[in-house]
């Protein structure tokens, strides 16, 4: 009775996370993929065992044991569970070595074309400021992506100005506060509030050391939670309206953040569709960044997105800094030459009415919730 109990629930999160419906209480059931294909996988297991175990018992002999007349419901139990692990699988699977890799491993990169990222979401309420400042003087990355900073952060980190003279302050209490800090020069660094006056993110455009221009999105859109957002829509929205603004920019394009989605997701999915970027972390590892306190609950929220012109020399999770979210290290080297082995990710004619679909409904929602809302430009422009 147990092992079917799971068995059910497994099954039922597959279906019910298939739902094209937006509402958290659906949208949720994005997350947790590997964790419900690890219980799925030992249910299967047990059921094959409990099946077999049941054979012996009404045989009496092993020797006549055979699986041809197993129950008609644990027959269909097992064919679904076995769908929605593969399923799952197929999910995840692209997050693992067993993957092509998306962006291949720099060689010989050239400083004077590389990037280096440190994406760290520090929790408001978190007062760890060393632990933070310690990363950064030891990775020294050429740009700090810090998010949920308020005031408090803006002052400790205060410290590190010295070496970051470039910087995009938006100190919020509303954990959404984002801040920017370079050492190299930002080009026109612009704060646009697309779907909601509570939710800012940074674009501009930065300039290498050996003066190439590249444009850079900071994001952390509200998830769909109990406690945050009804529904996914203004994630969705803000994601793919990002996306498709780099899809019509001839320009080298870097995406950071907490997106508040993890990278298997449909949305996420589309996005990298929509937008032609690609995922550093496929064919490699998962890199699930939160949630730093609970071993088994992890998965993807904090991501970096390029364009086909980068190939990657190093990523990885940094240690805890006190936050629910480890850190994210990430260094990129520019090369042309790799778009020509890079298989970007192409939207179909579906895709691109999807996603104009969920970036007319964002606007929709922004405007029942905000009167007097208007479109930013980087919007109405598509």
């Amino acid at each position: 009775m147990i092992i079917e109990f799971i068995s059910a629930i497994v099954i039922f999160s597959t279906l019910w996370g298939l739902l094209p419906r937006n509402e958290w209480w659906v949208r949720c059931f994005d997350f947790p993929r590997l964790q419900i294909l690890a219980v799925g996988v030992l249910v299967w297991v047990a059921l094959i065992y409990a099946i077999y175990q049941n054979e012996m018992l009404q045989n009496d002999s092993f020797q006549s044991f055979n699986f041809k007349n197993p129950p008609l419901h644990d027959v269909l139990l097992l064919i679904l569970l076995t769908g929605s692990i593969l399923y799952q699988s197929w999910m995840i699977l692209p997050y693992t070595l067993f993957w092509r890799k998306q962006v291949i491993q720099a060689e010989s990169p050239d400083p004077m074309n590389m990037i280096s990222l440190l994406v760290s979401n520090v929790l408001t309420p978190n007062n760890n400021y060393q632990a933070l400042i310690d990363h950064v003087r030891h990775y020294q990355p050429d740009v700090l992506v810090t998010l949920e900073t308020d005031s408090r952060w803006e002052r400790a980190l205060s410290v590190i100005e010295v070496d970051y003279p470039y910087v995009v302050r938006v100190p919020l209490d509303n954990m959404y506060g984002i801040h920017l800090y370079s050492r190299l020069p930002l080009v026109n660094p612009e704060v646009k509030f697309l779907f909601s006056r509570e939710i800012p993110s940074i674009h501009t455009q930065v300039r290498l050391r050996s003066g190439k221009l590249l444009r850079l999105y900071c994001l952390h859109p509200k998830p769909p939670t109990p406690n945050e957002a009804w529904d996914s829509t203004l994630r969705d929205a803000e994601l793919l309206a990002v996306g498709d603004h780099v899809a019509h920019q001839r320009q080298s394009c870097i995406v950071a953040g907490d997106l508040n989605d993890v990278a298997w997701s449909r949305t996420t999915r589309l996005f990298q569709r929509i937008s032609g970027l690609l995922d550093p972390r496929v064919g490699r590892q998962f890199m699930n960044t939160f949630h730093v306190n609970y071993l088994l609950l992890r998965w993807s929220l904090d991501h970096v997105f390029h364009t086909s012109d980068f190939s990657l020399v190093n990523m990885k999770l940094l240690e805890s800094i006190g936050s629910d979210h480890f850190p994210v290290y990430t260094v990129l080297h520019h090369d042309p030459k790799v778009q020509l082995i890079h298989r970007a990710p192409i939207a179909s004619q579906e895709d691109t009415l999807r996603a104009m679909a969920k970036i007319n409904a964002g606007i929709v929602q922004a405007r029942a919730e905000m009167p007097g809302y208007q479109s930013d430009e980087m919007i109405a422009e598509r």
